[in-house]
């Protein structure tokens, strides 16, 4: 039997009318479930505006804490997007799967998943050939030595690469950046928590935090760069807990974060003690990258290097450099959740950051981006093509009233996968019409050609 509501509402604008049934189930729950329905089933759409709870409650005849327990709920699992002082929205991005790729034919061209270039890696299989000769080789199938000094070691050296100079003790190693973002979000945040981010963000980001229950807060930016206003704003009215940043080459923009905006940011998070997790995936790719974020403010950031983006695909290890106030909880979880690094992996990767080849094989990623950057400034030369000849993407603005989801499925028809921007938003407001084009994906430069091409002549026909 439904519940009916005791007030008349039948004149009064109400943006949701949901009808809850009589269930052993708490009514809070019922609720929860009901708004989960509708969003699945479209019956909400991303960016529309709740109605405020009391209002919810009144039409309903329950209590307020009810529909605020019910939206806690729907908040925590990335459905919800409360502003304070603005009201609750369904999030824009709540039916996209940013996880997944599109399921299409393998002779699809892929520009959408991002992966690194195939290059001959003969440095690499020189280091594991003289691995296998070593005496000692043996012992590299037992579990590693996480706490091995010479490891921490060239973990500095690489890190001081990519613009931070860093101490071997605050040093941790984690299986990836993905899984160092999950222990981060486990161990140092809860479920309800606020983290900041900018409106348009790693789709990795936007995963781990769905699963831990984290509520993503789009920062307000003025001139292409984090307002510092925003950033007051967020930590006062929604109690902000962290900052999400990747300062150099962002995925998807490909913007670099000027000194001031990394200064100030630093600033604010010693001032209002804020974590900053700063992403340095693509630091290590730039001529001369500019200082880190840590670098200005060490104890309050949490610094990710990650390998196998940047340097090769089968080195999934990422290193953390943890403030001291963070560094025994973060070791904790990052035990548990990796329980061990593969030593052989671990060897190999010390192995070619120490030997020098490190710079060799960055050189050969550099050329092959460069190439392919310059094919792609070809193809689009009367577009707004936005990254530089260092960057693994690009970030192509549509034409006005196309939106990134409208292009993804007009250019798969065309035999192309692109992600477009819709993938990457946080918050309520829906993103700029743009796609992704990940210009490393494709195995040979022909078939980014022939993909770039195909993404031309869409354009033109728009």
């Amino acid at each position: 039997m439904a519940i009916v509501p005791v007030n008349s509402f039948d004149n009064y604008p109400l943006t949701w009318r949901p009808t809850l049934h009589s269930s052993e189930t708490p009514l809070y729950i019922a609720l929860a479930n009901q708004l989960e329905q509708d969003i699945a089933a479209g019956t909400l759409h991303p960016g529309l505006k709740l109605p405020p709870q009391r209002e919810l409650a009144d039409f309903l005849d329950i209590n307020v804490s009810t529909v605020s327990r019910a939206f806690k709920i729907c908040a925590n699992k990335g459905l919800l997007s409360g502003i304070t002082g603005s009201g609750t929205y369904i999030a824009y991005d709540v039916d996209t799967h940013i996880s997944a790729k599109p399921k299409h034919a393998p002779n699809i061209i892929d520009l959408g998943t991002m992966t690194p270039e195939t290059i001959a890696q003969d440095d690499l299989v020189a280091l594991l050939q003289q691995m296998i000769a070593a005496p000692h080789f043996g012992s590299l199938f037992q579990y590693a030595n996480s706490e091995d000094r010479w490891h921490k070691d060239a973990a500095v050296k690489l890190i001081a690469k990519a613009g931070y100079q860093t101490d071997p003790s605050h040093i941790l190693l984690s299986s990836g950046g993905q899984n160092a973002l999950a222990a981060i979000f486990s161990g140092l945040l809860k479920p309800g928590d606020r983290l900041g981010t900018t409106a348009l963000v790693y789709p990795g980001l936007k995963s781990a935090a769905k699963l831990f229950g984290i509520q993503l807060v789009a920062l307000p930016e003025e001139n292409g760069e984090l307002s510092e206003t925003g950033i007051r704003q967020a930590v006062k009215n929604d109690n902000m807990k962290a900052i999400y940043v990747m300062p150099d080459a962002h995925n998807p923009t490909t913007h670099t974060m000027s000194i001031a905006a990394r200064q100030m940011i630093a600033s604010l998070a010693q001032e209002l003690n804020v974590i900053i997790i700063e992403d340095g995936i693509n630091s290590l790719l730039a001529k001369k990258p500019l200082a880190a974020i840590a670098q200005s403010a060490p104890a309050q950031t949490i610094y990710i290097a990650s390998l196998s983006k940047t340097l090769v695909p089968a080195l999934r290890l990422a290193y953390v450099v943890a403030p001291s106030q963070y560094y025994g909880t973060l070791d904790n979880v990052l035990y548990n959740i990796n329980l061990s690094q593969s030593a052989i992996l671990l060897e190999l990767a010390s192995r070619l950051i120490v030997s020098g080849r490190l710079d060799s094989l960055l050189a050969k990623r550099n050329q092959g981006i460069v190439a392919r950057n310059r094919l792609a400034n070809r193809v689009f030369k009367d577009y707004d093509l936005i990254g530089n000849n260092d960057s693994l993407n690009r970030w192509l603005p549509l034409p006005k009233g196309v939106s990134g989801k409208q292009f993804e499925q007009l250019a798969l028809v065309k035999g192309v996968s692109v992600y477009g921007s819709q993938r990457f938003a946080v918050g309520k407001d829906a993103p700029i019409g743009a796609i992704r084009i990940a210009i490393c994906t494709p195995d040979s430069i022909a078939k980014l050609e022939r993909g770039l091409n195909i993404i031309h002549e869409i354009l033109i026909k728009l």
